[in-house]
């Protein structure tokens, strides 16, 4: 068991819930109230969370915005015998999320990091998609503007599934422009909300999810799974043929069963 001492002084990076308070591992909040700090990407949203599991350590602010200036600041804290914990407001640190910069920069002055496993969002999406997952490719938030149409092109040749986060607004829009780029029966799995109360999965081609969600309007966090590119025949044969049965009878999957109260 890790102790947490100015002899053993680390960067924790910790997982916390995308969705269900229930998803917090022991270890993870036992670390949290060891650290001398806490490093939070949004300290208002994470104030809950840590009242939530009785955590009451110091509490700092560390987002994209104010990363660059604080992380020598930190550096120096860790160097000087303090342990930091790394959260995020969901999900695991670094993965579309503040954490990558401070990581490296632990790395490069020779400080241990310590990533613990945990909530992830586009894990359970992909695994419950039906689609192939021994092999994928994660792309995180496609740009926006500058790039993105390059980005969509080269998707097109990808034969391993494909990630994507996207946010509800900007959730039709981008399957229209998948349907375009890489065609409209390309196989698809929208996960939303992600282990909360109204998770739900819609599978289906483009072409037929693309016509769910012009009328339907989707709420909550969407991770975007693809299939790849059918040029190079997946040596699991029978398990395309389930995914394309799958879509075209049942192409609404709602899975809303967690009972949970906690909601987030």
């Amino acid at each position: 068991m890790e102790s947490v001492s100015a002899t053993t002084s680390k960067l924790y990076v910790v997982p916390t819930p995308v969705g269900n308070m229930e998803d917090m591992t022991f270890r993870a909040v036992r670390l949290l109230k060891e650290a001398d700090f806490i490093l939070a990407e949004d300290t208002r949203t994470s104030s809950v969370l840590l009242r939530h599991y009785d955590i009451h350590g110091e509490l700092l602010s560390h987002h994209k915005f104010n990363e660059h200036e604080t992380v020598q600041q930190v550096i120096r804290r860790i160097e000087g015998g303090e342990t930091a914990a790394l959260i995020s407001d969901a999900g695991t640190p670094g993965i579309s999320d503040p954490g990558f910069l401070l990581v490296r920069e632990c790395v490069k002055h020779g400080i241990e990091v310590q990533t613990l496993p945990g909530a992830t969002a586009f894990v359970p999406a992909l695994v419950s998609s039906g689609l192939p997952c021994d092999k994928f490719c994660f792309e995180g938030f496609l740009p926006q503007k500058k790039g993105r149409q390059s980005r969509l092109e080269a998707l097109k040749e990808e034969t391993r599934s494909i990630v994507i986060y996207e946010s509800p607004r900007r959730l039709l829009k981008t399957l229209q422009q998948l349907a375009e780029i890489l065609g409209e029966e390309r196989q698809v799995s929208v996960a939303r909300e992600i282990s909360k109360l109204h998770e739900e999965h819609v599978r289906g081609s483009l072409k037929e999810v693309v016509v769910h969600f012009t009328t339907t309007e989707p709420l909550g966090e969407i991770v975007i799974i693809l299939a790849g590119n059918d040029a190079t025949p997946h040596h699991d044969e029978d398990l395309n043929d389930k995914v394309n049965v799958q879509s075209s009878n049942a192409l609404l999957m709602g899975t809303g069963k967690n009972k949970n109260k906690y909601k987030k």
